[in-house]
Parts: C-alpha cells; structure tokens; sequence
C-alpha cells in the first residue's frame, strides 16, 4: 500500500510517531533505495524511549498491513484487471505491465480516499511535522542508517511540497507512475502513451471504486 492508504489505519491516532513510523520504510525506501534496515529483529534496542517505541509500533504496523494486502485475493484480482488494461500501452517497452499495475493499485486506493474524503492529507502532513528530529535520528541510529544525510533532505522535501495532494488528479498519478518507471528502467512513457494511460485509469477507477473498501474494511478487522 502507498503513504495515504497506510495513513489511513492511523487516521486516528494521535501520536505523530506512530504515524510517522507507518509510513517510515517507503520514505526510507524512496530516499535510500539500497537501505534495508530491520527495526523489529531488535526491538530491545528502543524499549525506555517512548517516541522511539511508538514509531517502532507505526513501523511494524505498516509491515502487518503490507503482508495482508499483498496477499489478498483482491490484490491479485485488481491488479490482473489494470494489467490488461495498460499491457497494450507498455508492449513495445521494458516496462512490466504486472509491476505498473501494482503500484497503479496503490496510488489509485490513496486517489479514490481523498475523493470520498476517508483521510485528510493535510492532518497526515501535520503528524509528520510534528515528529522531533531528534527522536527520528536516534531511531535511525539504532536501525544501523548511520549517515542520515540524504534521508532528511528527501524527508523535509516530502513534507514541504505535499505532494501526496497531487493524487486528487488521475494524469498526475500517471505523471508518478512515469516517474517510478525511469528508476528502474531508462526508456519512459512519452507523451501519448501518459494519455493513453490515464484513460485506462479511468476505467480501471470505475471498477475499482464499486469495492475498494474490502480491502480496508478486511485488513482493519485483522490488525
């Protein structure tokens, strides 16, 4: 799941920490992709401190939902639809249709609860800018990431530029998607193909908003 749909279980809470941590290994991952760092094989590491434990708490929880929703026959079925929609646009490219839909799944469930109002993407930004500093490092610190540097400035840009907020347009997430593309393959989607792709989001968007809070509803009740 994406930044908004884990935001989501949490939506709740008031402890910016455990928010920050249920989002914190995909800011890790899209600022540091080479970092893998595992906080839960050594949780005594963070016991005494509170703000360190509840983003430990925010991190696990994020862990526990990512197994259920990849692992969910409406994960599969979702993205096998998206992936026959978008094949014929990524047929003459490196591009995988299977690994386009996947994430098309994820930003399109963060689309569609902006959309029906399900979360506020200013209060997550707000539980963001409310973590110290000072207990993030320290938390990072006792996960083995020993120079933060790039981390922060990736940190402060995401929070800074909100752009989690862009995703209320459907061209926008196929902009994101384009984007997510040049990192692992160097040919990207050109201009008609982009057009090409947000119409067939829109498709996709009309079978996917009929239920997509299944999933939500199914991993709330297992968490």
């Amino acid at each position: 799941m994406n930044f908004l749909s884990h935001y989501y279980f949490d939506r709740s809470n008031q402890d910016a920490n455990v928010v920050m941590g249920t989002v914190l290994p995909d800011l890790i991952k899209n600022a540091l992709k080479d970092a893998n760092l595992y906080p839960q094989k050594n949780e005594f590491l963070f016991k005494g401190n509170p703000e360190e434990e509840s983003l430990l708490k925010g991190w696990k929880r994020h862990l526990e939902v990512d197994l259920y929703f990849h692992s969910s026959t409406f994960f599969f079925e979702k993205t096998a639809i998206l992936k026959q929609l978008i094949k014929p646009i990524v047929e003459n490219t490196p591009i995988r249709p299977s690994f386009l839909a996947h994430i098309g799944l994820e930003l399109l469930l963060d689309h569609l609860l902006i959309e029906h109002n399900l979360i506020q993407v200013n209060h997550f930004y707000d539980h963001l800018n409310a973590v110290k500093k000072d207990s993030l490092t320290s938390f990072l610190g006792h996960c083995g990431l020993k120079d933060q540097t790039v981390f922060f400035k990736f940190l402060e840009g995401f929070i800074s530029s909100k752009y989690l907020l862009s995703y209320q347009k459907l061209d926008n997430i196929s902009y994101a998607l384009n984007r997510i593309c040049m990192r692992l393959w160097p040919e990207t989607l050109h201009e008609k193909q982009l057009q090409e792709l947000t119409f067939e989001l829109v498709v996709f968007k009309e079978i996917l908003q009929k239920d997509f809070m299944v999933i939500f509803e199914e991993i709330e009740g297992r968490i």
